[in-house]
């Protein structure tokens, strides 16, 4: 329920140990980098871009490398593989792979090399098959394309668009060239497009014949070959097979690689921790003899800090409080439990410098509003559960992921406590089995109630819950007020409302509107009825006279007083909305009893416990996907929208380490690079 305190630090050190204690940094993982010192008398910052560019160049050419073993030789990897966590390894084996990284990246080059000769084939044997496919209507012709004819005659060879028959093809000769005097057509192939012909004639009527074909859309084919049609497309397919051969060696070649995999990975996240620390590096201020480098620290990390530094390096580390108008970096420390709904707080964003941390508060309201959501018991078992597992089984997942896992752990030991309160194991699984199946009706009663017989009464619950949340909201904003020395504003924008909201709560509950919805009927003594009107009258003209209090005007200062009191109607909106409780809880039930009735169709039988079992697992599934959905959507609805804002702004921005940022493996200890 912390942000940790950030300061800022700077270390003055010998040059001839920078390359030491920044690996010493960048392996410890606790200090942000942010130069304050500039280029001043004595001191230049180092060009290191083209050095970065090669490390990332580096580093690009082994993901490349990578995705090629992916495509043609494919990890095998189980459902679950994106829980497993970077590698672990040790730092003798990542020091010998960074020894050898140039025969790693010549492998690299070699794969990608291997992946662009293979498009290279594929290119070719595609341009081949365009060929094959463009000699097709011309397979039936017995000399060569390029045949000229003999001493006397001329072969003409083209296409006539349409379905002319060889008659047609005369008439157009005779129509266009009647000065022709011997002509012999072939029709070659013939299909709805076109029509492919080998015209015969006089060398000397050669030009004429060819105009008076071209007078009726006459074309000469795109491409001719040296040799039959029949003959050259075998030659094509001989040569489609040879490249086909070379894709397969290529192929192969590759898929020899595959146990280069982890050597692969391994050289990339050297380059990539390379180019981070040289990118680092071409911040640093730089004399002849030393550098400085200073950024942000958690405050209990400054000890740590000075004993891997100070106390091996000849340096000067000075650790200061941050400006009043300086904006550090944001670390949240929270509980076991709490941490793990961090991911929900960044989602909408981290407290800027001075604002409170609403983690360990919103952690309890969101596993409970998450439970009362979902309510089934067996439903909220599978999820603890499958996370709990899940979390024992991958313990190196990614600090995200692990949060969001335990969060929904929590979530489902939540939802079965709600489950076991409102009665629900699977809907009404029990009584419809015991019913159906064992002649005998068996129900296992609610510990509270149950929502589906008195959904009124989960809406007054749910409300009332809703109350408390915003309630709480109001006070931390109180709280912040306070702590800011704002005593007046904590008076008039929190005390005020109070008083005007409990005022007409405690108004509206004796009344007939209330009862009708409670369906109930409370009656309170006349003291308190009294009190209620006092506090509501007191709240409301403290907020007409003092929400303008900052304007001087006296109408404009009662206009915005008016104005803020119309903000009850917010309230009763944000009210309204933790119905969704009863909603979301009453469709998670609702829906489970239909497939418990929709699965008990066929009754006590072989095919009815078969369809019931089928329906059971298939409608259950999706209940409980829909539902999980809804719960966490709606869930987090009532943090960002309901409760966060009545306080909370958020616009912190994340700390950022200077550390040992891999993709792939991570190494027990730092190493030398």
């Amino acid at each position: 329920m912390a942000v940790l305190q950030m300061q800022r630090i700077s270390i003055c050190a010998l040059k001839k140990d920078r390359k030491a204690i920044l690996e010493k940094i960048q392996a410890l993982g606790v200090m942000e980098m942010n130069q304050i010192a500039g280029e001043e008398e004595g001191f230049e910052k180092m060009d290191t871009q083209s050095a970065r560019q090669s490390f990332e160049k580096m580093a690009n050419i082994s993901e490349s490398a990578l995705a090629v073993l992916d495509s043609y030789a494919p990890e095998k990897q189980s459902m679950l593989a994106g829980l497993e966590g970077k590698k672990l390894v040790d730092p003798d084996v990542f020091s010998q792979v960074a020894a050898g990284r140039d025969a790693s990246i010549r492998k690299a080059n070699r794969l990608v090399a291997c992946s662009k000769e293979i498009a290279e084939q594929k290119a070719g044997i595609l341009k081949l098959e365009n060929q094959m496919e463009a000699l097709v209507p011309w397979l039936d012709l017995d000399v060569p394309m390029n045949y000229t004819g003999t001493e006397k005659t001329d072969m003409i060879l083209g296409t006539l668009p349409g379905e002319l028959t060889l008659e047609d093809v005369y008439g157009q000769i005779a129509k266009n060239s009647q000065q022709t005097e011997a002509v012999d057509v072939h029709i070659v192939h013939k299909d709805k497009d076109a029509v492919y012909l080998a015209v015969f004639c006089l060398k000397t009527d050669s030009a004429a014949v060819e105009d008076a074909l071209r007078a009726a859309g006459f074309a000469r084919p795109s491409q001719t070959a040296d040799k039959t049609p029949a003959l050259k497309t075998q030659e094509l397919e001989a040569e489609i097979g040879k490249l086909n051969r070379r894709i397969q060696e290529i192929e192969e070649e590759i898929r020899g690689y595959a146990g280069d995999r982890e050597e692969l990975r391994m050289v990339g996240d050297y380059f990539r921790m390379r180019a981070r620390k040289y990118e680092v590096l071409g911040t640093l201020p730089q004399s002849q003899r030393t550098f400085v480098i200073s950024g942000y620290i958690p405050a209990k990390a400054v000890e740590l800090m000075k004993k891997a530094i100070g106390e091996k390096y000849d340096c000067v580390i000075d650790v200061e409080d941050l400006k009043e108008e300086e904006e550090p970096p944001v670390i949240l420390q929270n509980n076991s439990f709490s941490s793990s709904v961090e991911g929900v707080l960044e989602s909408y964003g981290l407290p800027h410098k001075g604002e409170f941390d609403p983690t360990t508060i919103m952690s309890f309201f969101y596993v409970f509003f998450f439970g009362m959501m979902l309510s089934d018991a067996a439903y909220g078992a599978i999820i603890a559960i499958a996370c709990f597992v899940a979390l024992k089984k991958f313990p190196r997942m990614s600090s995200g992921m692990h949060k969001s896992i335990k969060m929904f752990m929590f979530c489902g030991i939540s939802t079965v406590v709600w489950g076991i309160l409102f009665g629900g194991y699977f809907g009404d699984v029990v009584d419809v089995v015991s019913r159906v199946f064992f002649g005998k009706e068996v129900t296992v009663p609610a510990l509270w109630f149950a929502p589906l017989n008195n959904p009124m009464k989960l809406l007054i619950y749910s409300m009332a819950f809703g109350l408390v949340h915003l309630f709480v909201g109001l006070g931390i904003k109180g709280y912040m007020l306070i702590k800011d020395g704002q005593v007046l504003d904590f008076f008039c924008d929190v005390v005020l409302w109070y008083a005007f909201l409990i005022g007409l709560i405690l108004m509206l509950i004796p009344t007939d509107i209330f009862a009708s919805i409670a369906q109930t009927q409370i009656v309170f003594p006349p003291a308190l009825n009294t009190v209620a009107k006092a506090l509501a009258i007191i709240g409301a003209v403290g907020l007409l006279l003092m929400s303008g209090r900052a304007n001087k005007n006296p109408v404009l200062r009662i206009a915005l007083g008016a104005y803020d009191i119309y903000n009850i109607t917010g309230w009763l909106s944000d009210v309204l909305s933790y119905s969704r409780l009863l909603a979301l809880g009453l469709a998670t039930g609702v829906i489970a009893s239909v497939v418990n009735q929709m699965g008990s169709m066929l009754g006590k039988s072989v095919a009815g416990v078969i369809l019931f079992v089928v329906v059971f697992i298939v409608g259950h599934t999706l209940n409980l996907a829909i539902n999980l959905l809804g719960a966490y959507v709606h869930t987090n609805r009532l943090q960002f929208v309901e409760f966060f804002g009545k306080f909370y702004e958020g616009g912190g921005r994340p700390f950022e380490p200077f550390e040992t940022d891999t993709k792939y493996v991570d190494i027990k200890e730092e190493t030398l690079s």
